[in-house]
């Protein structure tokens, strides 16, 4: 077990070492400021014409606002992080293998195993820092910029991460058995679909529709990335939903996705998830000639 975790560490080394050379996170760095300075831009548009509006006894048109652009900051941010999660795993397996890279890391001591296990944790760390830096940056900028802050920071910070994580490991899977454009078109359809079911969830929830509502529950439980997104908007309101209201009604259904509490035992599912995907990634692995 300690050769397979010191094997990782080379691969996951390795990894990371070829996107600085590539210059990657030149490229996200640069995206990421005009995506701030625009968020930062949008945040002072509203609440500018929030203070204007004023309110009233029945609505929280501050929480709302801050609520709602917070959310879309939270979309924009997973979004980003599925991207870079995709981009650092696409061609892993395919790439490495046609460059000519991968059979002398896979011989022993590192075998097939430290390979994929590197991989991933080079991804999952590299995108999950991402989103958590860029999601606090935006709350930063929301307080700053607009006086509002959200109900809770850490844990939607956290599942956004463990959402990119789980992206990681899909799109590690799928450069084992898809080119490196299919692979890319597949998870970034597989993650849209999700969140439009995440939407249609929404929808049932506000019409009263169970059969939508049932469809976003099963979809969180075989897309939990989507689940996780859908809980961390929950976990930004949910001090506001808990009192009710119009303000309550309307934080809680969202942008792009309605929110919704996930079951205590959600974040031992996702491991196991991940971990079954894990297993068939190296099953698939294995059997794939080098």
């Amino acid at each position: 077990m300690s050769a397979l975790f010191a094997g990782a560490r080379v691969v996951a080394a390795h990894a990371l070492r070829e996107s600085l050379r590539r210059r990657v996170f030149v490229v996200v760095l640069g995206l990421t400021l005009a995506f701030g300075a625009l968020y930062a831009w949008g945040v002072n548009e509203l609440f500018q014409d929030v203070d204007e509006f004023g309110g009233s006894r029945f609505l929280d048109a501050k929480t709302l606002a801050g609520a709602t652009i917070l959310g879309l900051a939270m979309f924009g941010t997973l979004f980003l992080g599925v991207v870079l999660a995709v981009f650092l795993t696409l061609n892993a397996v395919r790439g490495d293998a046609e460059r000519g890279l991968l059979q002398p890391m896979v011989v022993r001591p590192l075998g097939r195993g430290a390979y994929l296990l590197g991989r991933w944790a080079a991804a999952a760390t590299v995108s999950g820092t991402y989103v958590v830096v860029v999601f606090l940056g935006g709350v930063v900028l929301t307080k700053l910029v607009g006086g509002y802050a959200p109900d809770r920071i850490v844990t939607p910070a956290l599942e956004l991460a463990g959402a990119v994580a789980l992206i990681s490991a899909l799109a590690l899977l799928g450069s084992i058995v898809l080119g490196t454009t299919a692979n890319g078109i597949g998870v970034l359809m597989v993650f849209g679909a999700g969140l439009l079911v995440g939407l249609l969830g929404s929808i049932g929830d506000a019409l009263g529709s169970g059969t939508l509502t049932d469809v976003a529950n099963v979809a969180s439980w075989a897309l939990p990335f989507e689940g996780l997104y859908r809980d961390a908007l929950f976990q930004l309101v949910a001090d506001a939903s808990s009192r009710g209201g119009v303000t309550g009604a309307l934080v809680q259904l969202g942008p792009l996705g309605g929110s919704h509490d996930n079951p205590a035992l959600f974040p031992v599912f996702c491991v196991a998830y991940a971990a079954v995907v894990g297993a068939v990634a190296l099953l698939a692995f294995r059997r794939r000639d080098l």
